[in-house]
């Protein structure tokens, strides 16, 4: 008697085929969102840190007019 051709293992076969390429997109596209985050860190480190206002003086001590 040959088994694999049974119903049942056919379908218990196919179900880890999909359950296998399942766990593989889910792989793929966690490694792809890490990698995303990964960048967007990177430009937010990017960013030039604000300068401070003045302390004293007649400029820069009312309004931060800093763009």
């Amino acid at each position: 008697m040959n088994i694999a051709s049974t119903s049942a293992v056919q379908a218990a076969t196919s179900a880890t085929q999909g359950s296998v390429t399942s766990d593989a997109q889910v792989l793929v596209l966690k490694k792809a969102l890490d990698s995303q985050a990964a960048g967007a860190l990177g430009l937010i480190n990017a960013i030039p840190k604000q300068p401070p206002l003045a302390g004293s003086g007649p400029l820069g001590t009312q309004v931060n007019t800093y763009v």
